[in-house]
């Protein structure tokens, strides 16, 4: 399965994204990984995408979709993948799509974890990491408002949005996430 994980900040995109890629056996793609990793190495995606973050710059779509497309034929992720950080926006949803159009591989579907706000900042300012200040939540939640919840509407669009309440504990959520899955399956 082709999937996507989309949800704002504190929504418990980690933790419910390293569960579904056990359950389902296909890897995790975390964008922020795949540029950590490139980077490391030093390929050419990797140079590139070093000079705009040692800048304090935004990672290019086109550089992030390039880093996305070279990890997603490698063999691995012949019989699927999740995608976790990406897309982030309308432009990298529909860049995607078109590529894997181009190569009969469309998404199977993607879910959205949805969460009260309120609670979720809570939650952030509870687990007292370093950057989780109510002040720079808020910005991230704004910022994903923005940027990413129209992705919602898009998928939406086009059948493969599946809404998950992301309220409750780990295993609660799972357990939605579970059954959002067969149901795909069975169809």
């Amino acid at each position: 399965m082709r999937l996507v994980l989309i949800g704002p900040p504190g929504a418990g995109k980690g933790t419910q994204a390293q569960r579904l890629v056990e359950f389902l056996c296909v890897p995790h793609l975390s964008t922020g990984e795949m540029l950590r990793e490139a980077i490391d190495k030093g390929t050419p995606v990797g140079t590139q995408a070093k000079q705009f973050i040692d800048a304090g710059k935004l990672v290019p779509d086109e550089t992030v979709l390039e880093l996305v497309q070279q990890r997603i034929v490698q063999p691995d992720c012949a019989s699927g993948y999740l995608l976790d950080g990406f897309p982030r926006s309308l432009p990298q949803a529909t860049a995607l799509d078109k590529f894997l159009t181009g190569r009969s591989q469309p998404l199977d579907g993607v879910f959205e974890l949805e969460v009260d706000k309120d609670a979720v900042i809570q939650r952030m300012i509870a687990r007292g990491r370093g950057d989780d200040k109510p002040e720079v939540i808020r910005q991230r939640m704004a910022t994903y408002e923005e940027q990413t919840k129209p992705l919602s509407e898009y998928y939406a669009g086009r059948k493969l949005l599946h809404a998950i309440d992301a309220m409750g504990t780990v295993d609660e959520v799972f357990s939605r996430l579970r059954q959002a899955v067969e149901q795909m399956k069975s169809r």
